[in-house]
């Protein structure tokens, strides 16, 4: 197993590591609000604008493009930059991308204003993991990385269902409105409980280099492809638990909650595991996805199993303490732009697990195949992982008969 870095500066917050963790949370909250209420404001935008649903759909795309290139270049070119004021001007961008999407008049501007308010979002996040881990000692960074982000599990559960209650009360424009308050709520957090955090010692060739290393690129393949099998399923859910499950508008409301239930529990499950070892969390919650995705064919035509099997689902999430840290660990130099990374991989496994989803629904095998072929995109991630530990033994072989 790599060994830890040292890497990390140790980070002393005025005011205690629980309220810095705390303030970082809630850019997490501001965030998944945002990623995730897009979505289920998504028929509403579009009778508004006049456009149809799929047309619409543009803006969610638009959103995890800007989160896939945002994360890299945001992170390589303010490498130099103090992480307090990074993280403020992030949540900056972050906010001002809402509030021009609560005032785009056209279905474009739409588009475009969601691709600005994707740019900050894997950056801060990779950022505010860096700053939680060196809130702590070594042994307990995964921990504070799952703690953190506690907030964008707690936006499935509080976040999302509010924000969509009051976008359809009030307008759809109303939910990225309070988005973007929640994103200069963070702002403020974040300038009260942080304390002034250096730059890292890498430069933007420094950080760079983090392209180089071959455990980089296998990490995040691992969580492209093993994280995509619950997308592949998460895409699908409402129409399934429509048509397959035959739950009514307020039991879908509470099963998707019990999605967010469990990934809570899986952050601060994640990261006590990870603390431990961090390999043999990523392995096993690997396979547990496996087996939870695959069984969710089979409840989903029951509403109380169903319900049990989200919850089981969601604990999944429990992988990204470990996977964060072990980022952190085979970067070397390029801390930040690695930790990243991380977020634009799991974009890309929203990508490729709803298209795997539908081609598998579009060739007649029905909504109960996307729990099949998420548990064979998790079972993906398991050979990746296998390759990656192979390649890393091979090296630390090598290194020691030289």
């Amino acid at each position: 197993m790599h060994a830890p870095t040292n890497n990390i500066p140790s980070i002393v917050a005025p005011r205690g590591a629980g309220l810095a963790e705390l303030a970082l949370a809630v850019g997490g909250l501001a965030i998944g609000t945002g990623e995730f209420a897009s979505m289920s404001i998504l028929p509403l935008v579009a009778d508004d604008l006049g456009t149809t649903l799929p047309a619409m759909g543009h803006m969610i795309s638009a959103y995890a493009l800007g989160v896939v290139i945002g994360a890299p270049l945001i992170t390589i070119f303010m490498a130099r930059m103090p992480r307090r004021m990074m993280l403020v001007l992030l949540m900056l961008m972050f906010a001002v991308g809402n509030f021009l999407g609560a005032l785009a008049p056209t279905p474009g501007l739409l588009i475009v204003a969601r691709f600005v308010a994707g740019i900050p979002h894997g950056a801060y996040f990779g950022v505010a993991a860096l700053v939680a881990a060196g809130l702590v000692p070594p042994n307990k960074r995964a921990q504070a990385v799952g703690r953190v982000m506690l907030g964008l599990t707690i936006a499935n559960i509080v976040g999302v269902p509010l924000a969509t209650w009051l976008g359809t009360v009030l307008g759809w424009r109303s939910t990225f409105v309070i988005v973007g308050g929640l994103a200069l709520l963070t702002m403020a957090l974040v300038a009260v409980f942080l304390p002034h955090i250096a730059a890292g010692n890498s430069s933007v060739r420094g950080e760079l280099g983090v392209f180089r290393r071959l455990q980089v690129w296998l990490t995040l393949m691992m969580v492209a492809i093993g994280f995509g099998g619950m997308f592949a399923m998460y895409t699908y859910v409402t129409p399934t638990l429509m048509d397959i499950t035959h739950a009514s508008p307020v039991q879908i409301a509470v099963l998707l909650g019990l999605i967010g239930v469990g990934m809570t529990v899986g952050s601060l499950a994640g990261g006590w595991l990870a603390d431990r070892s961090r390999t043999a969390t990523i392995f096993g919650v690997l396979v547990w996805n496996a087996l939870a995705l695959a069984c969710f064919s089979w409840t989903s035509s029951n509403l109380w199993l169903a319900g049990l099997n989200l919850f089981l689902i969601g604990t999944g999430i429990a992988v990204v303490p470990a996977v964060q840290t072990r980022l952190m660990d085979v970067a070397g130099d390029a801390q930040t732009v690695a930790a990243a990374l991380n977020h634009s991989a799991f974009n890309i496994a929203n990508a490729l697990g709803a298209w795997a989803g539908g081609m598998a629904i579009a060739a007649g095998m029905g909504l109960r195949s996307t729990g099949l072929v998420g548990a064979v995109l998790a079972l993906g991630g398991i050979v990746v992982l296998a390759i990656s530990l192979a390649v890393e033994r091979n090296e630390a072989a090598a290194a020691a008969a030289t």
